[in-house]
């Protein structure tokens, strides 16, 4: 646990508070982990690309990079702006979603609370975190998990709103994915640029 939780931290000092929390220390350094952190150089534009693709797959809670690079091909693979594309297919992660509808304090607890088979997608068990959910479905904690305290405290904690395309019961601890969003429409805490994702993979 302490070795997440420092990598976390170094994650945070790297891109800055990513989860809701901007009144962390380590969020307020103005240079990168690491003993060298003080001495930045110039990046140059494939650093910033690599940069952005990092944070974002840090933001979703580590994605593979296996994982990461089909979501880039089905993004370019759809009509319509790829970057745009891209966060649609990230914003809809099973994993995601329980972390947005605040039934669990952090992405990383979302993604092992639906790996225990804690979650239903219209009524029907799903334990991939990485699962696709589509505009109209409906999860829900499952009735034997409801009263776990992780489960309790994050619906408690006032430190995140909902976001627009997330209908959430907190006490029946339903939510319904209405639409996905656009980048606009995601309420990223620090800034996230798909765009250089994109041309990262691009090159």
């Amino acid at each position: 646990m302490k070795s997440i939780v420092s990598a976390k931290k170094k994650k945070e000092r790297q891109y800055g508070p990513m989860w809701g929390n901007p009144n962390s220390s380590v969020a307020k350094r103005e240079y990168a982990p690491g003993q060298h952190g003080q001495r930045r150089k110039k990046p140059t534009d494939y650093g910033v690309q690599l940069a952005a693709k990092q944070k974002l797959k840090t933001y979703y809670g580590n994605v593979s990079e296996k994982q990461f690079r089909k979501y880039y091909k089905e993004a370019i693979r759809r009509t319509g702006d790829a970057a745009e594309n891209l966060i649609g297919l990230l914003e809809s992660r099973l994993d995601n979603l329980v972390y947005k509808a605040k039934f669990v304090p952090t992405i990383f607890a979302a993604r092992q609370f639906v790996n225990h088979c804690h979650v239903t997608v219209n009524g029907k068990k799903v334990n991939i975190p990485s699962y696709l959910v589509k505009p109209g479905d409906v999860i829900e904690v499952r009735e034997k998990s409801k009263q776990l305290p992780m489960v309790i405290a994050a619906i408690e904690s006032g430190s995140r709103d909902f976001p627009g395309y997330l209908e959430v019961d907190s006490k029946k601890l339903i939510a319904k994915y209405s639409f996905v969003p656009k980048f606009d429409d995601v309420p990223y805490v620090s800034i996230m640029e798909p765009n250089l994702v994109i041309e990262y993979y691009s090159r």
